[in-house]
C-alpha cells in the first residue's frame, strides 16, 4: 500500500457553529465552521425560525408576490372587458354596423345595451340596421355578458321542432 494514500486525520478537530457553540469531534479536516448546530437549530430547539442561508425563503416570496400582483393584474383587465362603459368597437363587429350606430350617437355599449331594452324596434329604426345586424349585435352582447340569455321556448304539443 501507498504510505500517502490517505489523508491525515485529525483526532481533536474542532467544529464552531455561528451561534458561538464549539465541539471536538474527529475528522480530515483541522477546522470546520458550520452555519447551523444542535444548539441552534429549530428542530432541536423547537424555535420557529427560519434557517435560510441560501436566500431560498427571499425567492419563494419574491415569486409568490409577482404571481399575487398578476392575478391582481388580470383581475383588473377582466373588470374592465366587462365594463359596458367600453366603446362598440370593442366587440368587434365590423363597420357594416359600428358605423350606423354610432351614427346615432350609440358609442358606447351601455347605451346600445338601454336602446335594446326599449325592444328590437328602436334599433330597427336607425338607418343601415336590419336584422341581421340587431342579431349579430345581440350575440355579441351576450357572449360579453351585458344581455341575458333567451331563454329556449318549449317546443308546442302536436308541432315538430
Amino acid at each position: 500500500m501507498k504510505a500517502q494514500g490517505h489523508p491525515k486525520y485529525f483526532v481533536n478537530a474542532t467544529v464552531v457553529c455561528s451561534c458561538g457553540n464549539t465541539w471536538t469531534t474527529g475528522s480530515t479536516r483541522e477546522h470546520i465552521s458550520t452555519d447551523v448546530c444542535f444548539k441552534c437549530h429549530p428542530f432541536f430547539t423547537g424555535e420557529q425560525r427560519i434557517v435560510d442561508t441560501e436566500g431560498q425563503v427571499d425567492r419563494f416570496y419574491k415569486k409568490l408576490e409577482a404571481r399575487t400582483q398578476h392575478q391582481a393584474k388580470a383581475a383588473e383587465r377582466e373588470a374592465a372587458k366587462a365594463s359596458p362603459d367600453q366603446p362598440i368597437a370593442m366587440l368587434g363587429l365590423g363597420a357594416r354596423i359600428e358605423n350606423p350606430l354610432a351614427e346615432a350617437g350609440l358609442d358606447t355599449i351601455s347605451k346600445v345595451v338601454a336602446k335594446l331594452e326599449s325592444g328590437d324596434e328602436a334599433l330597427l329604426a336607425i338607418e343601415g340596421i336590419g336584422r341581421k345586424s340587431v342579431i349579430d349585435l345581440k350575440k355579441r352582447l351576450r357572449s360579453r355578458g351585458f344581455l341575458p340569455e333567451e331563454p329556449v321556448a318549449a317546443p308546442v304539443e302536436g308541432e315538430s321542432a
